[in-house]
């Protein structure tokens, strides 16, 4: 069993690092947009579903972020601190930017969702506003790879993993690649793998990872080369997801592990992606073993797709470990 070292003297679990946003799901499932009657409102945004993953888990989890000074942005702050999360990396942006919203259709599969990201509040933290002492106090620093598209968010980034380098946080990239957000694929390659020199663990899915290789070796599809090019000096594990296909983990060490899916009815396809970041994470910061946390992770994002929203869809440790035990994996 792989175990990852842990600073375990540390009052929070995991910092995420991202956005944090409003999620409109339609109230109708298997309809289109034009003829959804009207949207339930969640907090959303993939830095805020693995913070709230962590804590619903039963896990001590902050964040470092920055939403709009409105009532969006009231709402997703107010959200975030009812599920127990520590904010005292949130920053509130007055300057006009918008906290981000998602409208979605509510189907398993060809779901149309349109997203409001203009001038985006999550793009607006700057590297001065981030801590090095509030990064010390946790276990595992978690970077959304949006935050990456562009700048003072990419500075603020870079800042925060350097300082969990210093502080022995283990850093985590979890690769969260949105087209709309990046200039080119070239820019989100060259950072991406600025990023992922700086990281203990990166996680993506085969499409995110050919985007990180858009530079180095386009047209590569192998996960095991993938692998090999991305464990280096500070990367000890590469999780590539595969869907259906299930995941494959890669450590620095050789050893290298496959985990199979749990079949559900799916709902929706998004939220599980954060779901097994969260339950991974989560099952690494109480001590667990890689493969167990990996189990945790793929089960995690059975549930959540399995649900009607994404933050509300994470499940306790009690249903987790209830399904895992109920479930094979495939």
């Amino acid at each position: 069993m792989t175990k990852i070292t842990l600073q375990h003297n540390r009052s929070l679990d995991a910092i995420v690092l991202g956005r944090a946003g409003v999620d409109l799901y339609a109230r109708e499932a298997n309809m289109d947009m034009a003829d959804i009657s009207g949207f339930n409102k969640f907090v959303g945004g993939s830095a805020a579903n693995i913070a709230v993953a962590i804590r619903k888990l039963g896990g001590k989890s902050g964040f470092i972020g920055c939403v709009a000074d409105d009532v969006f942005g009231d709402y997703v702050k107010r959200y975030m601190l009812t599920q127990g999360i520590n904010l005292d990396g949130m920053m509130t942006d007055a300057s006009g930017s918008r906290t981000s919203v998602a409208f979605t259709e509510m189907k398993p599969s060809d779901c149309a969702v349109l997203i409001y990201r203009n001038k985006a509040s999550d793009l607006m933290i700057t590297p001065e506003q981030v801590s090095q002492e509030y990064i010390a106090s946790a276990k595992i620093l978690v970077v959304t790879g949006t935050a990456l598209s562009s700048s003072p968010s990419r500075e603020a980034c870079l800042i925060a993993m350097e300082f969990a380098r210093r502080s022995d946080t283990v850093v985590v990239l979890d690769v969260d690649y949105r087209p709309y957000s990046w200039r080119t694929d070239v820019d989100a390659s060259i950072y991406y793998g600025i990023a992922a020199t700086l990281c203990d663990i990166v996680i993506g899915n085969r499409e995110e990872f050919d985007i990180m290789e858009t530079v180095l070796a386009p047209g590569n599809h192998d996960d095991d080369i993938t692998a090999k090019r991305f464990l280096g000096v500070n990367t000890q594990i590469v999780v590539i997801k595969g869907g259906e296909q299930g995941v494959k983990v890669y450590c620095q060490t050789g050893e290298r592990f496959q985990q199979g899916i749990f079949h559900v009815n799916a709902q929706k396809p998004f939220g599980s992606g954060d779901a097994f970041a969260g339950a991974l994470i989560w099952t690494l910061a109480n001590g667990g073993a890689l493969e167990d946390g990996v189990v945790n992770g793929s089960a995690a994002a059975a549930i959540n797709v399995s649900g009607n929203s994404c933050t509300e869809a994470m499940p306790s440790k009690e249903q987790l470990f209830e399904f895992v035990k109920a479930n094979k994996q495939h």
